[in-house]
């Protein structure tokens, strides 16, 4: 099977003072389309800056790193901005939704951003919303909020959505609740990957991606993932 992603010899060095960081130091990956990856590391690792180099949001200092066919590090600012756009999805551990806004105008907001969306309605039942749709954020719970950045992120119709920490304010079960949805999106052939500290969330993955001082310390296959509900929480 043909990767869906490459990264090939990536680094991204940080210049502090007379200090040069290297946040990532040749790295090397493959990650197919529509599986649900891990990524684990102490803090410092690298696990961020990897993320943000997926999504666009930072480039690497050198280095490729291949969306399908195309180079994301060889793009400029106007084609980084579009990527952003139209192929990926960001789910953070705070959930960045507007205090002023319903939870149906929240999600409704990616359709500034891009023209191919889903119907909100359709999203927000979905991720079992439909009967606060009218409501705002302070009069949802944390997980329901976390639900609205959800139904946000995959209104586009991403092909990679990318989520850091995203249960690392929530409890056990709404946190089995929000990971459910999260691996329900691989049906759909969005990769989806989740950089966090909790061990426990690699045991439903298909892949497994160990950082350590800027580099891939090793790469875990799961031919059989558990089941959320396996996993002792």
């Amino acid at each position: 099977m043909k990767s869906f992603i490459e990264i090939k010899n990536v680094k991204k060095t940080y210049i502090i003072g007379k200090q040069i960081f290297n946040a990532l130091d040749g790295v090397d990956l493959s990650i197919n389309q529509g599986e649900f990856v891990v990524v684990l590391g102490p803090s410092g690792a690298g696990k961020s800056t990897l993320l943000n180099l997926l999504g666009g949001m930072d480039k690497a200092t050198s280095g490729d790193i291949f969306i399908g066919e195309n180079n994301i590090a060889e793009y400029n600012e106007k084609e980084l901005t579009k990527f952003r756009a139209n192929d990926v999805g960001f789910i953070f551990q705070f959930y960045n939704i507007m205090p002023t806004l319903t939870v149906e105008e929240n999600v409704n907001l990616i359709k500034d951003v891009t023209k191919n969306t889903k119907n909100a309605k359709e999203v927000l039942e979905d991720v079992g919303l439909s009967r606060h749709i009218n409501k705002f954020p302070q009069e949802l719970s944390g997980g329901e909020q976390q639900r609205v950045s959800i139904a946000r992120a995959v209104m586009k119709n991403p092909k990679i959505l990318l989520c850091d920490e995203p249960t690392g304010a929530l409890d056990s079960n709404t946190g089995k609740d929000v990971l459910k949805l999260l691996r329900k999106q691989c049906n759909n052939n969005t990769t989806v990957i989740i950089v966090t500290h909790n061990s426990l969330i690699a045991e439903i993955a298909d892949k497994v991606i160990h950082i350590k001082n800027g580099l891939i310390d090793k790469v875990e296959i799961n031919n059989k993932p558990k089941d959320i509900e396996e996993v002792m929480w």
